[in-house]
């Protein structure tokens, strides 16, 4: 905000106004910078009327209806730079932590138990990475393994765009030699759903799986249904189908779903609550991304 005002601009916060409430002031504002507190539908948008950009301070363009506002000429800025080097982490946390049980071993210590045979770890030396996203998140992650002795391919709707760090291949390559699956996509309708039971049968191995991108790509009960079988060894989930766009809860209700209840007690699964990208560092790079970005297309 300190940087917008040097540059002349006046802000206003409002974190609490219903979005009827917003609306209703909407069109008294040149742009807006949100997170994801709801959804920036073709209603809101077209009481928007003097508005010439929208800033999401996150990676994720879901919540806003980015056609309706292209065709208004409304400048759409996103900061993925800003958090994919925390999601990166994240993601390598989570399979070394999944591969040494850390979790399961600290809780037994902390009631006393002292079993070390079954908590006789794997090593990550010798895998295969497969990636299926290979923009910011998936490439930072790839350059997060280069210490570790593994091979690492990805999938990508793009073509040509491998580096140092990872090799292009197709899909049906990556399900045939991945041992450990890592998803860094956007939520399109591509790839809502898209793992689900055909998709994960077609793994040649048995598979580790880990998701930092969206929960909606996952069909869970699928996801569960190849926990139980042991197709997937184990996951390590930062998302979850369950969660609501604004991703503050769970659920719209008290339900809790059995696929759901099954992963909370799975002594193989590691869950975070959609904080891959929230570190301290990238809340600043975050902030810092959509000033640079704001600055290079207005002034």
């Amino acid at each position: 905000m300190s940087q917008l005002a040097a540059l002349g601009h006046t802000n206003h916060e409002d974190y609490t106004s219903s979005k009827a409430e917003i609306e209703a002031k909407i069109h008294e504002y040149d742009g807006f910078i949100i997170r994801s507190r709801f959804k920036i539908d073709a209603k809101f948008l077209a009481k928007a009327t003097n508005l010439k950009f929208i800033g999401r301070v996150g990676a994720g363009l879901e919540n806003i209806d980015c056609e309706f506002a292209e065709t208004k000429g409304i400048k759409l800025i996103s900061a993925p730079e800003g958090n994919r080097n925390a999601v990166g982490e994240h993601a390598l946390g989570m399979i070394l932590s999944l591969f040494n049980k850390l979790n399961k071993a600290d809780r037994e210590v902390r009631e006393g138990k002292w079993l070390r045979e079954a908590n006789r770890g794997v090593e990550l030396d010798g895998q295969t990475v497969g990636i299926i996203g290979y923009g910011n998140m998936g490439k930072a992650f790839a350059k997060k393994l280069r210490g570790f002795d593994v091979e690492v391919i990805f999938y990508d709707l793009k073509d040509a765009i491998g580096d140092e760090n990872a090799t292009q291949v197709s899909l049906n390559e990556l399900q045939k030699r991945a041992t450990i699956l890592s998803l860094h996509t956007p939520q399109t309708p591509l790839t809502l759903n898209m793992v689900n039971t055909q998709f994960i049968e077609a793994f040649r191995h048995n598979f580790w799986f880990i998701n930092t991108a969206r929960g909606k790509s996952v069909v869970t009960e699928d996801l569960v249904t190849a926990l139980r079988s042991g197709k997937i060894l184990g996951a390590g989930l930062d998302v979850l189908e369950y969660e609501k766009s604004s991703f503050e809860n769970l659920f719209n209700d008290d339900q809790m779903p059995e696929a759901f209840n099954y992963l909370i007690h799975a002594e193989n699964v590691l869950l975070s609550p959609h904080v891959a990208g929230w570190t301290k560092e990238s809340k600043e790079k975050l902030a810092q991304t959509i000033v640079d970005k704001f600055k290079a297309h207005f002034h």
